[in-house]
């Protein structure tokens, strides 16, 4: 996963409303439910599927913690996936998103003035619209470059151009080292 990618996923893990499971049976019971099976369980964690049924019937007791952080991740993923969608598409229609970032920004500008990028830290809050276009990229399976397009789009139009009243030569944006990246919506 690219960074915009993981910092939607981040997002999305505080809008949970409840505390996904935490003991290893527990934990191995939701995936079950979920995946429907020990085998499909086991390839989605990297064990076999006698493992996963010693998990389930609590002859294991703990995992290795490599093994451990991939059962966390992967129940993680799929918990109250109905509140992340219910967030997204309040942020998609009325909400928009914050994007709290640090990161090197260079654009193309008019003849005369500087166009070297540099880092900066930015916190901006982008309308819903670009929200909605950031959830359809990622629905879509778009790439972290297509994302962070998005994003710089936003970032031009809002903070650079402050909604069309300033820097009106410059033509275009673009987010290319990125520090780090927040979201929250």
């Amino acid at each position: 996963m690219g960074e915009i990618e993981d910092a939607i996923e981040r997002a999305d893990r505080e809008s949970f409303t409840r505390e996904p499971p935490k003991t290893l049976k527990s934990q191995i019971r939701y995936l079950l439910k979920q995946l429907g099976s020990a085998k499909a369980v086991a390839q989605e964690i990297g064990v076999t599927a006698d493992s996963v049924n010693r998990y389930r019937r609590g002859a294991r007791k703990h995992a290795r913690a490599d093994v451990a952080a991939k059962i966390d991740d992967a129940v993680r993923a799929r918990w109250q996936p109905q509140v992340r969608k219910r967030r997204q598409k309040q942020a998609a229609a009325t909400g928009g998103i914050t994007v709290e970032t640090r990161a090197r920004f260079g654009y193309t500008a008019p003849v005369g003035t500087t166009d070297d990028g540099r880092f900066r830290r930015l916190t901006v809050h982008l309308p819903p619209a670009y929200a909605q276009r950031l959830f359809d990229a990622r629905a879509a399976g778009a790439g972290d470059r297509e994302m962070r397009g998005i994003i710089a789009e936003g970032f031009k139009d809002v903070y650079f151009q402050d909604g069309g009243g300033r820097a009106t030569g410059l033509s275009d944006v673009a987010i290319n080292d990125i520090d780090y990246l927040d979201l929250d919506y």
